[in-house]
C-alpha cells in the first residue's frame, strides 16, 4: 500500500470535515433498506458508518435504539443503562436521539454527571461495578462512537450485562430487528417509535460520575503509589478525545507529575497529522497519526496516547519512540505474569489469532497457558469476569487486564490502563518498555 505523501504532516484545510454539512445529513437522509450499505450492520464493534453516505443517520439510531429496548425486555434486563458518548461530531446527536427512544420506552439511563464526554472503559467499568454481585436489576450500556475512525465516521455500540462488546447472538437479534423497523410501515417501522423530545428527556435522565468513579478505582488495578514515587515526567495525547478530561483528574488524584500535551476538543480534529493514506484518523499506534507526540519524546520518560473513545493506546518511549502494538503487548505481558501481579498459575493469557506469535512465546516461557481467539474483544468477556484470562490483548493495541486481586476490571478494551501499565513499568523496572 503506497503512503500518501501527506502522511504525518499536520492536516489541511481541504481535509477538514463541513460539521454542519455532516450533522444535517445526519437528519436530512433516509436510508434505503434495499440497498445493503444503508442497512444497520453490526461488525465486531457495533454499528458504524457517515451520515454523508446514508450510513450513520437518525434512522438508524432510531431503529437501533427501539431495537435494544425491545431486547431489553426479552430478556428480562430492568437496571439501569449507562450512555456515554465520544468527541465526534456525530456522536451527539447520536447521543440525543438514542436518549429520546431510551426515555420514552420507560428505560431508567444514566448519563455523565457533568455532561462530559465518556471513554468506552468508563461505560464497561459502570456496568460491572453496579452489576457486581446482583442477580436482579442488572445494568446494560452504550458507547456512541466509531472509535479511532476519521471525523465524518458515526459509530454505536451496544454494552449487555457481561459489560463488554455483545456476541454475535445478542447484536444479529439487534440488527435484525433494526433492518425490519429501518423497512417497516407506518405500524411498525421507524413512525411508529415512541420518542420524549430532548429537553424533557434530559430532565428525567439520571446522572452518574463516571470519571470520578472509575480514577477513584484506578489503584485497584495498577501500582499508582510506584508511579507517583518514581518521579517519571509523563507525557499524554488523548488525541481530542473522550479521555481528555481524565488525565488531568488523574495525575491530580494520584499526585503523578503528568503533562497534557494537547487539551483541545474539535471535531474536525484539525490539530492532528495525517494518517498514512492521507486520511485524518485518531489511531495511537499509526506513527503518522501520532507524529506530534513522537516529536515531543525526548521531553518526557514516557509518553503515551489514546484514542477517541480510548479503547485503545499507544506508548511512546525515548528509547525507541512509539512501540509497535504487539511488541507492548509482549512486554505487559512479560511484566504481569512474570512477577507484576501474584495471579495463580491457572490464569490464562489471551490474544487474537492475528496477534504477534511473539506472545506465543512469551506465553510459553512464562509457563502459562495461552487462550487463543478469533478477531473480537467478545471473546475474552466470560474469561474476564471470571478471573479464568488475567491479560486480553488484540493486533489493534487494544488490551484489558484484570485487578490486582485477580477480579474482573473491565471487560472493553481499556487504553488508559494500558497506558499507566507502561508507567508502572517503567517505575518498577527501572526501564521503558522499548
Amino acid at each position: 500500500m503506497a503512503v500518501s505523501e501527506l502522511a504525518g504532516r499536520p492536516a489541511e484545510p481541504g481535509l477538514l470535515i463541513d460539521v454542519d454539512r455532516l450533522v444535517g445529513a445526519y437528519f436530512d437522509r433516509r436510508p434505503d433498506p434495499a440497498i445493503p450499505s444503508e442497512r444497520v450492520a453490526f461488525g465486531t464493534s457495533g454499528h458504524r458508518g457517515s451520515s454523508l453516505t446514508t450510513s450513520f443517520n437518525e434512522a438508524h439510531i432510531l431503529a437501533i435504539s427501539a431495537a435494544i429496548c425491545r431486547y431489553r425486555r426479552r430478556e428480562g434486563i430492568a437496571g439501569p443503562l449507562f450512555i456515554g458518548r465520544d468527541t465526534h461530531a456525530l456522536s451527539e446527536p447520536a447521543f440525543r436521539t438514542a436518549i429520546e427512544v431510551l426515555v420514552a420506552d420507560g428505560v431508567d439511563v444514566l448519563v455523565d454527571s457533568v455532561d462530559g464526554y465518556t471513554p468506552t472503559p468508563g461505560v464497561s467499568h459502570a456496568i460491572l461495578v453496579h452489576n457486581r454481585g446482583r442477580r436482579e436489576g442488572m445494568a446494560d450500556g452504550i458507547v456512541v462512537t466509531p472509535s479511532h475512525n476519521p471525523p465524518a465516521d458515526g459509530g454505536f455500540k451496544y454494552n449487555p450485562p457481561t459489560g463488554g462488546p455483545a456476541d454475535a447472538a445478542i447484536t444479529g437479534a439487534i440488527e435484525r430487528e433494526a433492518n425490519a423497523i429501518l423497512a417497516g410501515g407506518p405500524a411498525d417501522g421507524l413512525a411508529s417509535i415512541r420518542r420524549e423530545p430532548f429537553e424533557r428527556a434530559r430532565r428525567v435522565v439520571g446522572a452518574y460520575d463516571f470519571m470520578g468513579t472509575y480514577v477513584a478505582d484506578l489503584g485497584s488495578v495498577i501500582d499508582m503509589d510506584a508511579i507517583r514515587t518514581s518521579g517519571l515526567h509523563l507525557g499524554v495525547d488523548p488525541l481530542g478525545g473522550a479521555s481528555v478530561a481524565y488525565w488531568g483528574v488523574i495525575a491530580e488524584r494520584y499526585g503523578l507529575d503528568l503533562t497534557v500535551t494537547n487539551d483541545r476538543v474539535d471535531p474536525r480534529f484539525a490539530f492532528m497529522t495525517v494518517d498514512w493514506d492521507g486520511k485524518i484518523r485518531m489511531d495511537p499506534s499509526s506513527p503518522y497519526a501520532m507524529a506530534s507526540l513522537v516529536g515531543l519524546r525526548d521531553q518526557f520518560d514516557l509518553a503515551f496516547a489514546n484514542d477517541t473513545d480510548a479503547d485503545r493506546h499507544g506508548i511512546v518511549s525515548r528509547s525507541a519512540g512509539l512501540l509497535n502494538p504487539n511488541h507492548f503487548l509482549s512486554a505487559a505481558v512479560a511484566y504481569l505474569f512474570g512477577g507484576g501481579r501474584a495471579w495463580p498459575k491457572e490464569v490464562a493469557v489471551g490474544k487474537t489469532l492475528v496477534s504477534t506469535s511473539m506472545l506465543d512465546r512469551v506465553v510459553e516461557s512464562l509457563g502459562r497457558r495461552l487462550l487463543e481467539v478469533p478477531v473480537g474483544f467478545k471473546w475474552f468477556v466470560d474469561g474476564l469476569l471470571d478471573g479464568s484470562i488475567g491479560f486480553g490483548g488484540e493486533e489493534s493495541a487494544g488490551a484489558s487486564f484484570l485487578r490486582r486481586d485477580r477480579s474482573v476490571w473491565t471487560t472493553d478494551k481499556d487504553g488508559l490502563i494500558a497506558c499507566l501499565l507502561a508507567a508502572e513499568m517503567t517505575a518498577r523496572t527501572g526501564r521503558d518498555p522499548g
